[in-house]
């Protein structure tokens, strides 16, 4: 007798289920299970290793790359043809943990504001600061019930991309907003479990207000631009 597949293990399900194309003429659907976009949020949105990701499903690595390298196909098949994307199903279980993982989407964690956060921004003159390793300074806010409580000013002297990383850390800050940010340091960032929001621009306190209200412009897949002066965040 078959051994029964194992359950993979997920947050939660997703706000959106399904994503439409704009186009006049109708196309195949592209069906994605809620595994293979779980695979995509903790590889691509999170940034964990494949290992990390196994240990949050609850399977092997194996079972990982396979799931992601499905998941990105079936995104490449939306985006180059035009297709609907419908989320759904699959062979999955729903995490029991109580504000202890990675709870889905990492956003909506925040509007609950059943617990206390620490955010840092990069900071000068009142407004973002657009170049994580040189940044001089960070206002830090604590957040209670989804409202700032207290802010204050962290001097750093741009200390570095990895020094910068570990003084977050020991400052108990979870969440950074910032400028530019080269790969290293996100690196870094995410080696010590710093949430990041880069590519945001403007004043520093109407960026946290937004990232609040669930509306912050920020870049996912944000980078250093200063790469063209001969400048290199890959420390």
């Amino acid at each position: 007798m078959a051994r029964p597949c194992k359950k993979r293990r997920i947050c939660a399900a997703p706000r959106c289920r399904r994503f439409l194309p704009d186009l006049p003429e109708q196309t195949p659907e592209v069906r994605m299970s809620l595994e293979e976009l779980e695979c995509i949020r903790l590889l691509d949105y999170l940034g964990m290793t494949q290992e990390e990701c196994a240990r949050q499903l609850g399977v092997a690595r194996t079972t990982v790359q396979a799931l992601y390298t499905s998941a990105r196909r079936r995104i490449a098949g939306c985006l180059i043809e035009g297709r609907p994307l419908h989320i759904g199903g699959g062979n999955y279980e729903l995490c029991t943990a109580k504000n202890t993982c990675c709870a889905f989407p990492r956003q909506n964690r925040m509007k609950k504001g059943c617990q206390t956060m620490k955010l840092a921004v990069t900071y000068e003159n009142g407004q973002i600061f657009q170049h994580f390793g040189k940044t001089s300074q960070f206002k830090v806010y604590t957040i209670e019930n989804n409202a700032v409580r207290e802010s204050h000013i962290l001097d750093c002297n741009g200390a570095g991309h990895s020094a910068l990383a570990d003084l977050l850390q020991r400052e108990g800050i979870d969440t950074l907003i910032c400028g530019g940010i080269g790969q290293g340091a996100q690196n870094a960032l995410s080696s010590a479990g710093i949430r990041l929001y880069g590519g945001a621009s403007g004043d520093a306190d109407a960026a946290v207000n937004d990232l609040l209200a669930g509306k912050l412009n920020y870049d996912p897949a944000v980078h250093c631009s200063h790469h063209a002066a001969g400048h290199t965040c890959h420390h």
